[in-house]
């Protein structure tokens, strides 16, 4: 089972950073970060999409690529490339953790989001090592409620 992250807000900040940047630089409509268990990190743009719903089919198609990629002998299938009629879609995996989405049409082209993606991947896989790191430090996995004893928490609920 995969390490659970904690997200801290520096780091937040900085991913925000990146995919805002990203979506800039690729002429992209949509940006977002998904983990592999399909939960929402960060996104840009998609204000009329449901993000939600896409993050966890996005993670899902992460899924069943692998398994794909299983019965021919591949480890994965790093990026993943949709083409329709009016919008492309391009999934990147980050670092084994994470999977970055592209939503770009006209506008932009894959080669322009695939080395833009390329960029970005690389200074979000710094960012992820980091919060690894963090959470490995003494008393990083403890949680702010450590402190509060059941005896704290009954003198709440009585008169």
């Amino acid at each position: 089972m995969a390490q659970q992250m904690v997200m801290y807000d520096q780091e937040f900040q900085q991913i925000s950073a990146v995919c805002d940047r990203l979506a800039r630089e690729a002429s992209a409509k949509v940006v977002f970060l998904v983990d592999k268990n399909g939960q929402l990190i960060a996104t840009h743009g998609g204000e009329n999409l449901d993000t939600t719903s896409l993050a966890s089919l996005t993670a899902g198609n992460i899924a069943a690529t692998g398994g794909i990629a299983k019965l021919i002998d591949e480890k994965e299938f790093s990026q993943i490339f949709h083409e329709g009629q009016r919008d492309n879609v391009h999934i990147n995996i980050v670092g084994g953790r994470v999977i970055l989405v592209v939503i770009f049409d006209n506008r932009s082209s894959l080669g322009l989001v695939r080395l833009r993606v390329k960029k970005a991947s690389e200074e979000l896989s710094k960012i992820f090592d980091l919060l690894l790191k963090k959470a490995d430090q003494p008393g990083a996995a403890e949680s702010p409620f450590a402190e509060i004893s059941d005896e704290d928490i009954d003198k709440l609920f009585t008169d």
